[in-house]
């Protein structure tokens, strides 16, 4: 009766691994015995007082002292300019069927949107008028016209 071949593989099989792990030890061998020459001080790096990346170390008499306080994180505030209340203008365009129209201001010839419901006394094209603004959901509505 033949022998089985399940043993010679088996054979095959075991010198394999044996070689790999024999391998991945001699791998990790010549890793130490290099690792004097990229170790952790070869991977340092450092940022210069300008702000470049540089591999030596930044000179401790150009340190700069910097007050928390004084940093600021996300958009800087919007200093108030101060707006007059009232403006004056112009009617521009005045639909009275549709109750909607346009106000042209006199200094700036910005044109503002105004409605109906904004007025306190009627008006028509040419008329010239004072108002105030507020926020609208599409910019800046004017509100509280007045004829002048």
């Amino acid at each position: 009766m033949a022998k089985s071949q399940n043993s010679f593989i088996k054979q095959e099989n075991e010198k394999k691994r044996l070689k790999k792990r024999q391998d991945k030890i001699q791998k990790k061998e010549e890793r130490k015995s290099n690792s004097s020459e990229s170790g952790f001080d070869n991977m340092i790096a450092y940022v210069d007082e300008n702000g470049n990346l540089s591999n030596t170390p930044p000179d401790p008499s150009k340190k700069r002292k910097v007050d928390a306080s004084t940093i600021e994180i996300g958009v800087s505030r919007r200093e108030d300019i101060e707006v007059p209340a009232v403006r004056s203008g112009k009617i521009d365009f005045f639909d009275d069927s549709k109750g909607f129209g346009f106000i042209k201001e006199t200094g700036t010839q910005e044109k503002f949107f105004v409605h109906v419901k904004g007025l306190l006394q009627e008006v028509k094209e040419g008329d010239n008028v004072n108002f105030e603004l507020e926020r609208g959901m599409k910019g800046m509505n004017a509100v509280r016209v007045k004829k002048i």
